[in-house]
């Protein structure tokens, strides 16, 4: 098996892509019928090489990657029609929203997929503020749906957001590309990771410029779309306090380094201010291992300095989470990761998985475990692999429990990075009840074994 690039680093090998997108204070008005909003996914193209180089075709929610901007206020009710126009089954799973089950998007296991021209009706409302992230869920296509172009950022608003003097989202995304500028086939890496050579974000040239008064205050939202690339963004010249780590507030903080470690799906929501002199500049990066680290969004200060503003506070804490986990009343259920030996056909065949001693194409008929409603329950991650795994659990958000100790981390998480032959434990309240998926999260590495789900009732 060839090394995983979490283990070795060599990242952002290539020309990188990067834009902005300036948040409005409410996402443009979408094509909609009966009240819900239209997402089509449908092929369409996209200019992510320079002139004279021919525009890529991509597949994209209206058409467009990342897709439309989904913003609701708190309390607000999402409807949204997925037309499929493509020649392929979909579906959307709405990553890290806290969902009702038959809203999750996991054709298999909470819905049928939606056929090549039909459509399906998506309609909940998200029980927590924060920023998501929309994409395919329908095995055995999702990883090659996503890495065309699938996926899009939803964000639901608090009820007194923090202010700020500029709202950007920052959407993370790599491209493989061929040496016609066209997506590469997907088959030659499944299974074992796709690290595109171009990294982009929102698929527009980098680095991008702000001139803003000096002191002025940004906001920040921090989503990868990645297949398999670790991103480390380091930010230089400005001091970062991360306000919420996948979609749930935590007590505000700097990270190590001001370098924020995003893997694929993760979301970060971050508020820094500006240098208070004119003629500054800071810049976010990203560190490129054994390349030159490279400039996504550069600020500069120019004009009368900002009105004092008073010091970044945390968010509100999520009422509706626990305070603590019982743990000595938890269900407890090891999860075993296996590599099974390359099998198949041709120079690159896939490499499977097995979860717990078993090797399944699609979800096993009976959960790994079920437990009521309420019950507190503790996973193990065991990692008997030689390269690292995150394993994603739907429905629920977990604390990473300590390794020497019996304390948690104190912020929550929706996916776990396990190292390569190491364990790492996590608990949760299983208080969501429905059939929700654990899942390899990296490399689309659900849909070669790694999947399974548990049952809340």
């Amino acid at each position: 098996m060839q090394p995983d690039p979490y283990l070795t680093r060599r990242l952002f090998l290539g020309e990188v892509l990067a834009c902005v997108l300036s948040l409005p204070a409410r996402a443009e008005p979408a094509p909609s019928q009966d009240g819900f909003r239209i997402l089509e996914a449908r092929q369409g193209n996209l200019r992510l090489l320079p002139a004279p180089s021919a525009e890529t075709a991509i597949w994209g929610y209206n058409g467009e990657v990342p897709g439309p901007l989904l913003r609701y206020k708190k309390g607000e009710e999402v409807k949204i029609r997925l037309v499929n126009k493509l020649d392929q089954p979909a579906s959307i799973n709405w990553h890290g929203v806290r969902i009702v089950n038959a809203m999750d998007g996991v054709s298999g296991l909470t819905q049928e997929p939606v056929p090549p021209g039909g459509s399906f009706d998506y309609r909940f409302t998200p029980p927590d503020s924060g920023l998501y992230w929309y994409h395919p869920q329908a095995m055995p296509f999702a990883r090659e749906q996503t890495g065309r172009g699938l996926y899009g950022a939803l964000i639901i608003d608090e009820q007194a957001p923090p202010q700020a003097d500029r709202d950007l989202i920052v959407l993370l995304g790599d491209w493989k590309l061929d040496d016609k500028g066209q997506i590469a086939d997907f088959e030659a890496d499944k299974g074992t990771g796709r690290t595109g050579s171009l990294v982009t974000v929102n698929s527009a040239a980098a680095p991008v410029e702000e001139t803003l008064p000096p002191a002025s205050r940004v906001r920040l939202r921090l989503v990868s779309a990645a297949d398999t690339r670790l991103m480390p963004v380091t930010f230089n010249g400005i001091a970062p306090l991360i306000l919420a780590i996948d979609s749930q507030p935590c007590e505000a903080f700097e990270p190590a380094r001001r370098t924020i470690p995003l893997g694929p799906g993760a979301r970060f929501d971050v508020m820094c201010d500006l240098p208070a002199e004119a003629g500054a500049t800071a810049d976010i990066s990203l560190a490129g291992g054994n390349e030159p680290d490279r400039v996504l969004l550069k600020f500069k200060t120019a004009g009368d300095k900002r009105a004092p503003l008073p010091p970044i506070a945390s968010l509100p804490e999520n009422p509706l989470l626990p305070r603590e986990i019982k743990l000595q009343a938890a269900h407890r259920a090891n999860l075993s990761i296996e590599a099974l030996s390359p099998s198949g056909p041709g120079p690159n065949p896939p490499v499977y998985w097995k979860l717990n001693g078993a090797a399944t194409s699609g979800f096993a008929p009976v959960p790994l475990f079920s437990v009521k409603r309420g019950t507190p329950v503790t996973l193990a991650f065991v990692n008997r692999t030689a390269v690292v795994q995150q394993m994603r659990v739907h429905g629920h958000v977990m604390r990473l429990l300590h390794d020497l100790d019996d304390g948690w981390e104190p912020y929550w998480r929706d996916a776990i990075l396990v190292p390569e032959r190491k364990t790492k434990h996590a608990a949760f309240v299983a208080d969501n009840p429905g059939k929700w998926v654990i899942e390899g999260f990296i490399a689309g590495r659900q849909e070669t074994g790694l999947a399974a789900w548990f049952q809340v009732v």
